[in-house]
């Protein structure tokens, strides 16, 4: 790459000749529409794309940082507000927010309950946020950016959050307590019903991260499924994250935040007076709200209808009863915990069989694979379009396990060494650093990622950050071997 830096053309080019080169820019991207990705994206079918596209499109320059200016922005995440609260069972007091996202929406509790302490306890220091060991990443950025210290509570055997620990990790500086419904790495509900009995008896919010099964959950109940409650019915839950852009099926950039009542939103809202610019409000992390995300999110509530979540529900949960029974059916394999709805996660029974090298195969057969670490697994989200491949994802899995069985070597090429390596390895914070370097280097002047072979296999941030990683590990010999396997 050259050492100059990227200018703008001199001259505009043709707007189809661009729009030919963002579609080549395509071809190495995950190919979802055929149902070989198993998360990022919610498709549910072509018609419903392009109907949201219009949708977007309609809103596309307008802005909701003025809902004053723009009053059907505001008009439509209010409605989506309310929609949502009586979905997940909440009575009129029950107010919230849009989002740009499950993090922002999670990043926005972490906040409140953190503004909320520290006007109750002038004396808070350092507040303290009691999470499950299996709470999504997205608490502990917040914790990151909001210095809030992340306190997990370890995880029971079913995967689901031990509540009784989570009561003697309480101190004088909780400020908050974490459930997930479901959580992301397994698929499990925690025990929503007993942390509400903690938080009530210590005086302390329950926030339930719903961003996966906020806009599932409710429609698998409604079919008859065994769902443990984790809406605002439970009398200890205050606030709850779900994501319209997931199983909402809305466009990207969609999220919801409620809370039970005022008396916890008023302190996520940000408002200074003294700006030179104006008195400036807001009620999120953005200044700047694109409108099309909000219009679209709105949008797909109103065409998918009770009707039609009920439908693509009863479509995912079909194909996901077909995957988890085949699973199962896999001698080598086992599903961790007992995950109710569409996510979870499997691993390996026995040492003849490296879970990662089967990912790899699966790779090689075209399936984009997540990978997940303590304990070693695969990972997967179910969509509606699952139902039409999972049979073939079946033959091909228990194709890779036999493959994998009987050529243990693969256990030390490709993606799959450097994945056990990362999850193995017991130096951490080194680790960390790695990936710090590796960060600078994507968003830095040459924007790439240096000294990797372009067919490298997988090319995502862990696999890049186990090839990293074998630099340091050679750097270090046989002492950094040592540790590896030390038990």
């Amino acid at each position: 790459m050259s050492d100059q830096p990227l200018s703008l053309p001199a001259k505009g080019l043709p707007p189809e000749d661009v729009l030919k080169m963002m579609e080549s820019y395509r071809s190495k991207d995950a190919h979802w529409r055929e149902g070989k990705t198993w998360s990022l994206v919610y498709f549910v079918n072509e018609a419903h794309t392009e109907f949201l596209k219009k949708a977007h499109n309609l809103f596309f320059s307008e802005n909701a940082l003025n809902p004053l200016a723009f009053q059907s922005l505001k008009r439509f995440e209010h409605e989506v507000v309310r929609m949502t609260a009586s979905l997940l069972n909440g009575n009129h007091e029950v107010v919230g927010t849009m989002s740009s996202g499950g993090t922002e929406s999670i990043m926005l509790a972490v906040k409140t309950y953190r503004d909320r302490a520290r006007e109750e306890n002038r004396h808070l220091d350092a507040p303290e946020m009691i999470l499950p060991e299996s709470a999504h990443v997205a608490f502990l950025k917040a914790a990151h950016y909001f210095d809030v210290k992340p306190v997990l509570a370890p995880l029971m055997s079913d995967f689901t959050v031990d509540a009784s620990a989570v009561e003697k990790l309480i101190s004088k500086n909780t400020i908050m307590i974490v459930g997930s419904a479901p959580n992301y790495p397994f698929g499990t509900i925690d025990s929503i019903e007993q942390l509400s009995e903690i938080a009530i008896k210590h005086s302390l919010p329950l926030h339930v991260d719903a961003c996966l099964g906020g806009f599932l959950l409710p429609f698998l109940e409604k079919s008859g499924r065994s769902i443990p409650p984790f809406d605002f019915r439970v009398p200890g839950v205050t606030s709850i994250s779900a994501d319209v852009h997931k199983y909402g099926y809305a466009a990207k950039g969609a999220s919801t935040l409620l809370y039970r009542n005022m008396d916890y939103l008023k302190y996520q809202f940000f408002v200074e007076e003294n700006w030179p610019g104006g008195v400036f409000a807001s009620p999120g992390l953005l200044g700047t709200r694109p409108g099309g995300s909000i219009a679209a999110a709105w949008a797909a509530m109103q065409v998918m209808g009770e009707a039609g979540y009920l439908e693509n529900a009863a479509k995912i949960m079909e194909a996901t009863d077909i995957l988890l029974d085949g699973i199962r059916r896999i001698p080598e394999l086992e599903i961790l915990g007992n995950p109710p709805a569409s996510v979870f996660a499997f691993r390996s029974k026995t040492k003849k069989v490296n879970i990662y090298s089967v990912g790899d195969l699966m790779e090689r057969k075209g399936w984009h694979i997540d990978r997940q670490q303590r304990p070693e697994s695969l990972h997967a989200m179910v969509i509606p379009p699952h139902l039409h491949v999972a049979e073939e994802y079946l033959a091909d899995l228990r194709e890779a396990v036999y493959l994998a069985k009987e050529n243990p070597k693969l256990a030390t090429e490709g993606s799959a060494a450097m994945y056990g390596m990362i999850a193995s390895i017991p130096l951490r914070g080194m680790i960390k650093k790695n990936i710090l370097k590796l960060m600078e280097d994507m968003y830095g002047p040459e924007g790439i990622v240096p000294d990797f072979e372009e067919d490298s296999g997988t090319d995502d941030l862990e696999t890049r950050v186990g090839q990293s990683f074998l630099k340091v590990k050679e750097k270090f010999g046989r002492a950094l071997e040592k540790l590896r396997f030390k038990k």
